[in-house]
């Protein structure tokens, strides 16, 4: 039976939750949260009761604290044996105590042990967290406060603690949302898939904002905040001040700074794509992706298979309690091999029963790596699974052969997975809630995957002869298009010397960089304790740079339904780019075979024409949706400059007076 996800009693009733509240403060491209969950006790008897709820998979709890009446309880961080221990030892002698855990199974499930709460007593639950905002598709910040935690399978025999919900529209809670925006950038806008109030700007620079979640809101649904700043592919830092009452020399008395790199790639770079590479397409078929998940997923592939380079390798595996792939091994794509897979996804469903996705990563990894194929893996999952640590470790173990994107589908699905699957394997994450179109999404990091990346990377720090720098986070290795890399360092010294502005080079291009500081302004925070934050933006040295192939797998989901003539023209077209003069083409043009044949040039091969009249469709009338077919149609464009043939510009020409539209040759690519 299921439960809400929430305060629950040792024998799993829910506890009546009053109310929480949560305020989210953003600075640049790092998340502070702080939530507080109000409830009460209304048995007649002491109660020992736990709070499940979910939390960003690399989120870091920073405070935790208890109120109940006047009585305040700040925790210790401790060795979890040991704090199990020391908390049944205290609900043992009679005395108030709480727990916090984080899930052995998976790192984004924290469990809060209330216990001996009197009757009729209400207690006031205080929780703050850190965490990294992920780097959408489309420029975005997205921070997800999750309204449920989805039932994580667990396959017969294992261990664990068994994490259900409902949505929480059945729960009586009432939720707070507020936030507040900070970067040395201004900021552009605040979306979300939740009503919100309108959006207040705090300076006349809009570099500060806050928004609230519109009245009314049941929490019935995941809170998403979509964040867009101004100036996005340029460099900034943000540093925060030493605390005084902290140690000389130690990480809390100094300074640490923020460095957030987001290069824009030259157009030059962004409009190549590798033409080989082994990409292994990993779906999600289980119970749980039914119905238009499972829809969206076929359309998905179809789009994949269609725009994949001539000259690469690939394989889909499907999975569920159990695994299947369509191919014995990674075959080279064709064809006749593209032709076969798709029979086989069109037929997918969502039946394979629960989520168990560690054993076709295993086989996949036991797979022999193809040589000059570089392995790219595309995970697709609803998330949940209930083994995330394992599943994410395998994927940091096998991260030196392959680079692993995933994609979390639908609400509730596990950040930690997602995040982790793709930090580990060096790849990019998404989030695709059931209102998103997912052949989008899959679509822009097929088209990062496939784009060459930056290697041989130093930083050059320009500080004050009196402020040294320790490097705290992991080197840089690689910078891939649309990808963000934060560098974490400690300050030491005199860092007052830097809190004046400075002048370095005119704001030429951010990538691939060269010169200094550029200028500097200091930001007071307004919130508790008076910790002041100094925030400047500044220039990044990138040297010795060169640039390599590295090549991803993406898909995007596709039945072959007349009714969407994107996808019923996207069916048609041959692996090798070109489209031929079928009789279905007309149909998916909106014209009759008359009309088609009427109109080409008199002595203008057939394919030639089926292709460009192909073409000019989609730069005509689907520009709206570019960024599904962009790498098809680069395909078809470079089929048809091989074919080195005439006839180019009349079919053009006639095409567009079949289709009433106006697109130049250029535009093509021819």
């Amino acid at each position: 039976m299921v439960r809400a996800c929430g305060l629950l009693t040792a024998q799993k009733e829910p506890v009546p939750l009053k109310s929480i509240e949560v305020e989210l403060e953003v600075r640049d491209h790092v998340a502070a949260v702080v939530s507080t969950l109000n409830y009460e006790n209304k048995e007649n008897k002491p109660l020992e009761a736990v709070v499940v709820f979910p939390l960003p998979g690399d989120a870091a709890v920073c405070h935790f604290s208890a109120k109940i009446g006047q009585t305040q309880i700040v925790a210790e961080v401790k060795e979890k044996q040991k704090a199990r221990e020391e908390y049944d030892d205290a609900l043992s002698s009679g005395q108030q105590a709480f727990l916090l855990e984080e899930s052995d199974q998976s790192p984004d499930i924290f469990s809060l042990s209330v216990g001996s709460l009197p009757p009729g007593e209400s207690a006031s639950i205080r929780l703050e967290y850190v965490t990294e905002l992920s780097v959408q598709a489309d420029d975005g910040l997205r921070f997800c406060l999750p309204a449920v935690l989805n039932p994580r399978y667990q396959p017969q025999g294992s261990e664990g603690v068994q994490v259900t919900s409902v949505p929480a529209s059945l729960v009586p809670y009432s939720l707070s949302f507020s936030a507040r925006v900070s970067s040395p950038r201004p900021i552009s806008k605040v979306e979300s898939n939740c009503s919100l109030d309108p959006l207040q700007d705090l300076n006349t620079d809009q570099t500060q904002a806050t928004v609230k979640l519109a009245a009314g809101h049941k929490f019935d649904r995941d809170v998403e905040l979509l964040i867009y700043y101004k100036d996005v592919h340029q460099p900034t830092a943000v540093v925060e001040a030493g605390q005084a009452s902290a140690e000389p020399g130690s990480l809390m008395a100094d300074s640490v700074v923020m460095v957030s790199l987001y290069p824009e790639f030259p157009q030059s770079v962004t409009s190549s794509v590798a033409s080989c590479g082994e990409f292994v397409l990993l779906m999600d078929r289980s119970g749980s992706m039914s119905n238009s998940r499972i829809s969206s997923a076929r359309d998905t592939l179809l789009l994949l298979l269609k725009s994949l380079p001539m000259g690469c390798y690939f394989n889909i595996y499907s999975f569920g309690s159990r695994y299947e792939h369509i191919f014995p091994k990674s075959v080279e794509y064709s064809q006749q091999t593209m032709e076969e897979a798709l029979k086989t996804v069109v037929q997918m469903e969502a039946n394979l029963g629960g989520t168990e996705m560690l054993q076709p990563l295993k086989h996949i990894y036991s797979q022999p790596c193809i040589p000059n194929q570089p392995r790219q893996l595309f995970v697709f999952t609803d998330g949940e699974v209930w083994d995330t640590k394992e599943v994410i470790d395998l994927v940091k173990r096998n991260s030196d052969s392959h680079r692993c994107f995933s994609f979390g589908i639908g609400e509730g699905a596990s950040s930690a997975l997602i995040n982790g699957m793709a930090k580990e394997g060096g790849g990019h994450a998404q989030f695709i809630t059931d209102t998103d179109r997912m052949q989008a999404k899959v679509m822009q990091s097929l088209r990062f995957a496939l784009q060459p990346a930056v290697v041989n990377i130093s930083v050059i720090w320009d500080l004050p002869k009196e402020v040294s720098v320790t490097v705290l986070s992991p080197p840089i290795t690689a910078l891939f298009p649309g990808q963000r890399s934060l560098i974490y360092a400690q300050l030491s010294g005199q860092v007052g010397a830097i809190n004046s502005p400075q002048v370095g080079c005119s704001d030429s291009d951010s990538f691939p960089g060269g010169g200094r500081t550029q200028r500097m302004a200091r930001h007071k925070s307004e919130g508790e304790g008076g910790a002041t934050f100094y925030v400047f933006t500044c220039r990044i040295i990138i040297i010795r740079s060169s640039f390599c192939f590295i090549f991803g797998f993406s898909a995007s989901v596709s039945e072959q339904q007349t009714r969407d003539p994107l996808l019923q023209l996207v069916s048609l077209q041959e692996a090798t780019g070109k489209w031929l003069l079928d009789p279905a083409l007309p149909t998916a043009l909106g014209k009759t075979n008359e009309e088609v044949e009427k109109s080409k040039p008199v002595l203008a091969n057939k394919e030639i024409w089926a292709t460009i009249l192909a073409l000019i469709w989609l730069h005509g009338l689907k520009m709206d949706s570019k960024n599904e077919w962009d790498l098809l149609a680069m395909k078809a464009a470079s089929w048809l400059r091989a074919q080195n043939a005439p006839w180019v510009t009349e079919c053009v020409e006639a095409a567009n007076l079949l289709l009433g539209c106006s697109v130049m040759k250029e535009a093509l690519g021819l």
